[in-house]
């Protein structure tokens, strides 16, 4: 087994791609993050054939949030105007986390469709004491004696 990172990233990635298959109705979107630049690509599987893509090679900006926000329109934009609406995510084996997230995100509140079910209403965070105020514990009764 081979503790290079670059390895352990394609192994996660053939093992997510045994299960994440695109379709010419609903293509995978394969995003690819790299140090300078970020990659997305609409493909559909069954035929082999990219779809649409975007990318940060023609901007001079950082590989950060900001510019991964901006790639993640960019991308919602190329799959609206080729006719794609719902798709199936692939993170190419990164972490669901950070520029991935973002790209996700932006393409999701752009108008692309990650899923078919309606989306979550947040969770309501429950009360917690506050900082000041000593957690109350609950007293045990009084044993009776005879």
């Amino acid at each position: 087994m081979s503790f290079n990172r670059k390895a352990q990233r394609k192994i996660r990635h053939m093992r997510l791609r045994q299960k994440v298959k695109g379709t010419a109705d609903r293509p995978r979107m394969a995003i690819c993050v790299t140090n300078q630049h970020m990659y997305v690509q609409f493909i559909d599987d069954d035929a082999m054939t990219t779809l649409a893509s975007a990318s940060s090679l023609k901007d001079n900006a950082n590989a950060n949030k900001a510019e991964a926000k901006v790639v993640g329109e960019r991308a919602a934009e190329a799959a609206k105007a080729k006719g794609i609406s719902l798709v199936v995510v692939d993170r190419g084996g990164f972490k669901f986390h950070g520029r991935v997230k973002e790209i996700v995100d932006s393409a999701v509140a752009a108008g692309l469709k990650i899923s078919e079910k309606p989306p979550k209403p947040p969770k309501e965070k429950k009360a917690e004491p506050k900082k000041d105020e000593p957690a109350k514990k609950a007293k045990k009764p009084a044993k009776e004696t005879k």
